[in-house]
């Protein structure tokens, strides 16, 4: 294991302000930073980890980018942000130890290297869960009270300049019931911010366990039961093999009609035929979607249309402050790794998550 006094070479394979480089830097006088910025792509948006498309380097640039990365033994990011780089990273460097993912559900990403067992074992990934929570869960409120404030309707009336004779009650969102599916980070912050509305929360979680201000937990075999009495219902879970299409049909017929649905995990957990019918049916009154199965969504795909979806492209865990909270979270992690500990949010390379 390495200790403060062992050197350290850390790469930075993404796109990184030179401020929060520096913070890296300071974590420890035996680290040496390897950091060109003229061989990054520029970003587009803040916390844009796979720079612009449209940057190419020349044949100079890309060997002296990979003979950077070569030479570390820590990355802060995958090289060129994508399953690729890792894959040939991987082989090209035998001295890599640990890799710092951007994204929270970096294992995706890891299963799509095609790297085996073996080579996998040789260095560690860890990810970047817990910055998105505070994000995630917003949009997550967001979704609820757009579900019992009837946003979607609203916006219709506007639309077509209607102003209604009879007037409709919207729905208290304190004194009602959510039901979150994976009682992770993003899982409790959501339910930190739904019981700040007043709303009682339960959940899911693969170990159940009591959870301070959450009213019951059990895992995936006990959801239909929570479902029976939910308002609402966020689904924070990965996708796993675990938790493909978990909310099938028998799920959306275990709500009672008029639950609002929120995705913020990813899109594979949802069945989207099943969850169409639902909303047809008034099972679901309202689905408030940040992730799909097919990702960008079809074009041709239902969803887009339904007066009762509300399409989001994959961007509710973006902040203008991303890049600051990573870097802070990777020079946490950094001092761990220094000093010995056990690195948290490691990727599980058996199940991808």
């Amino acid at each position: 294991m390495n200790t403060m006094t062992t050197p350290l070479t850390v790469a930075i394979a993404v796109p990184l302000e030179a401020e929060l480089v520096d913070s890296i830097r300071a974590v420890d006088p035996a680290v040496t930073v390897l950091y060109e910025p003229d061989l990054l792509p520029p970003e587009r948006y803040p916390a844009d980890h796979a720079g612009d498309p449209d940057f190419k380097r020349t044949p100079a640039q890309e060997e002296r980018y990979w003979d950077m990365l070569r030479k570390a033994q820590v990355l802060y990011g995958l090289p060129n942000e994508s399953p690729a780089g890792l894959a040939r990273i991987a082989r090209e460097n035998p001295h890599l130890q640990w890799v710092h993912a951007m994204a929270a559900g970096a294992g995706g990403a890891v299963k799509a290297s095609g790297l085996d067992q073996e080579t996998l074992s040789k260095f560690k990934v860890t990810t970047s869960a817990g910055v998105h929570a505070l994000p995630l869960a917003e949009f997550a409120a967001f979704g609820i009270l757009n579900g019992f404030k009837r946003s979607a309707e609203l916006a219709q009336d506007q639309a077509a300049k209607v102003w209604p004779e009879l007037r409709t009650p919207t729905k208290l969102v304190s004194g009602s019931t959510l039901v979150v599916t994976g009682l992770g980070e993003i899982g409790l912050e959501t339910a930190r911010i739904a019981r700040a509305l007043g709303m009682k929360v339960s959940g899911t979680k693969r170990a159940v366990e009591p959870l301070e201000g959450i009213d019951e937990v059990a895992d995936n075999s006990g959801l239909a039961g929570l479902l029976a009495t939910a308002d609402a219902v966020v689904n924070t879970l990965p996708g796993t093999p675990f938790t493909e299409r978990l909310f099938n049909r028998d799920v959306f017929a275990a709500m009672k009609p008029g639950t609002v649905f929120v995705n913020v995990g990813r899109g594979t957990v949802v069945d989207e035929d099943a969850l169409l019918e639902a909303l047809n049916n008034g099972q679901v009154s309202y689905a408030c979607l940040d992730v799909f199965a097919v990702e960008p969504l079809p074009q041709d795909s239902p969803l887009w249309e339904h007066p009762k979806v509300l399409v989001s492209p994959h961007t509710s865990a973006l902040s203008a402050a991303e890049n600051r909270l990573i870097a802070e979270r990777f020079a946490g992690n950094l001092r761990i790794f220094l000093d010995g500990g056990d690195l948290p949010h490691l990727v599980d390379t058996v199940h991808f998550y």
